[in-house]
C-alpha cells in the first residue's frame, strides 16, 4: 500500500475526526430515541420481543464498532502527534492505521479437524475504519426503523386512551363497569409497553375507540343517576305514570284476548300476566327511602324492568290486535270486491254469486276461520274478473 503523504494524513485525520463527531451526536440521539427508552424501561414480550432480539445484537456491534473506529483513530492521532515531521516509518503506520485494517476485532478458534500441522489455532479478525463505518451505516437504518415503529405503536396506544383515561379520572371508579374500562385501559397500556408491535393501528384505533363508547354510555348512565337524586320526587313519580301505562296496555290486551278467542278460529293466544304489582312494590321501598346513589342505581334499574314489562304487554296487544285487524281488512276487500262487481254489472252471475255467498258466509261466522276467508276472497275476486271479461 502506497503510503499517504503528510498533508493527506493531517486531511484524513480530520475528516474522520468530524466523521466521528457527527457519528457520536446521532449514537447519542439514538440512545435517548423513546422507542429504545421503552424498551429498556419494559423487557419486551411476545412479538416485540422476537423482533428485537436481532436489532439489539445490531445495536451492540455498533456500539463495539464505534468504539473501534475511536481507538484506532486515537492511536492514530497519537502517532501523528509525536513529531511535527513525520519519518517515512511514520507515514507507513498511519497509512495502516487510517487504510487498512489494524484493529482486531475477534478471535475465533478453529478446529482441530480444520487445522494444518504447523496452522494457527484460531482465526483473527482484523477491522478498519472504513469497513467499520460502513457496517454502521448498514446498520444503522435497520435498527431506527424498529425503534421509530415501537415508539409509534406506544405513542398510538397513548393518545388513543387519552379520553379515555381523562374520563375515568373524571368520573372515578364508582361503578363496575368504570372499573372494567379502567382495567381494559391498563391492560392496553402494559402490552403497549412490552409489546407494542402485537397490535397494527386498526386493531389499536378500535380496541380504544370501543372503550370510548363504552365510557360514553357509562358517563350518560352516571349522569341519569345524578338527575334521578336531584329530582327525586319526580322521578318516583314519573315512574308510576310509566307503570299505570302498562296497566292500561294489559288491559286492552287482555281485551282483545277474549275477542279473538270469541270472533276467530285460533290456537289459544296465552294470557299476559300483569307483572305491576312486584314491581309497583318495589318502587313504593324506594320512595320510603332516602336517594342516595344506592338508591338512584336501583331506580334506573327497575325502570328498565318497567321498559321490558311494558315492552312484553304491548307485544302481547299487537298479536291480539293483529288478529282483529286482519279480520277488519279482510270485511273490508270483501265489500270493495262486491262494489266492483255491482259497478261491472257481474253480482247477479250465478258463478259471483256463489263465490260471494262463500266469502260472506265464511266471513260471518263465529270464530271464523280467517286463512279460509282469505282464500274465498281471492277467489272471489278471480270469478269477478273472469265473469267480467268474458261478457267485455
Amino acid at each position: 500500500m502506497h503510503a499517504l503523504t503528510a498533508l493527506e494524513i493531517d486531511s484524513e485525520l480530520a475528516a474522520r475526526g468530524r466523521e466521528i463527531d457527527a457519528v457520536t451526536a446521532t449514537l447519542l440521539e439514538l440512545d435517548r430515541h423513546p422507542g429504545l427508552v421503552l424498551l429498556r424501561g419494559f423487557p419486551p414480550t411476545g412479538g416485540t420481543a422476537q423482533q428485537w432480539r436481532p436489532i439489539e445484537q445490531l445495536l451492540d456491534l455498533m456500539w463495539e464498532d464505534f468504539g473501534r473506529i475511536q481507538a484506532i483513530l486515537d492511536q492514530a492521532r497519537v502517532v501523528r502527534a509525536q513529531r511535527a515531521k513525520l519519518t517515512d516509518a511514520d507515514r507507513a503506520e498511519l497509512t495502516r492505521l487510517l487504510r487498512d485494517r489494524p484493529h482486531e476485532a475477534a478471535r475465533t478458534a478453529i478446529p482441530m479437524a480444520q487445522r494444518s500441522l504447523t496452522g494457527p489455532g484460531e482465526q483473527v479478525l482484523f477491522v478498519g475504519i472504513a469497513d467499520t463505518l460502513e457496517r454502521m451505516r448498514t446498520a444503522f437504518p435497520q435498527i431506527a426503523r424498529f425503534l421509530d415503529a415501537v415508539d409509534a405503536a406506544n405513542t398510538r396506544v397513548l393518545e388513543a386512551l387519552k379520553p379515555v383515561q381523562a374520563e375515568l379520572t373524571r368520573l372515578g371508579g364508582i361503578t363496575p363497569e368504570l372499573r372494567a374500562i379502567a382495567d381494559a385501559a391498563t391492560d392496553m397500556l402494559s402490552r403497549s409497553a412490552t409489546d407494542p408491535l402485537s397490535r397494527n393501528a386498526s386493531e389499536i384505533d378500535s380496541r380504544a375507540a370501543e372503550l370510548v363508547r363504552r365510557i360514553e354510555r357509562e358517563s350518560h348512565d352516571l349522569a341519569e343517576l345524578r338527575v334521578l337524586s336531584e329530582q327525586w320526587p319526580t322521578a318516583i313519580e314519573q315512574t308510576r305514570d310509566r307503570l299505570a301505562a302498562i296497566g292500561k296496555v294489559v288491559d286492552r290486551a287482555a281485551l282483545a284476548r277474549e275477542q279473538v278467542q270469541e270472533k276467530i278460529h285460533t290456537a289459544p293466544l296465552p294470557a299476559h300476566r300483569d307483572e305491576t304489582g312486584p314491581l309497583r312494590r318495589e318502587l313504593d321501598a324506594l320512595a320510603d327511602g332516602p336517594p342516595d346513589t344506592r338508591a338512584a342505581f336501583a331506580l334506573r334499574e327497575l325502570r328498565r324492568r318497567i321498559a321490558a314489562a311494558h315492552t312484553r304487554a304491548e307485544q302481547a296487544l299487537e298479536l291480539a290486535q293483529g288478529l282483529l285487524d286482519r279480520r277488519a281488512e279482510l270485511r273490508g276487500r270483501l265489500a270493495a270486491y262486491q262494489a266492483k262487481a255491482a259497478r261491472l254489472g257481474v253480482s247477479e252471475d250465478q258463478d259471483v254469486l256463489s263465490a260471494n255467498r262463500i266469502a260472506t258466509g265464511l266471513l260471518g261466522r263465529v270464530p271464523c276461520d280467517l286463512a279460509a276467508v282469505t282464500r274465498a276472497i281471492t277467489d272471489y275476486q278471480q270469478v269477478v274478473a273472469e265473469v267480467s271479461g268474458r261478457r267485455g
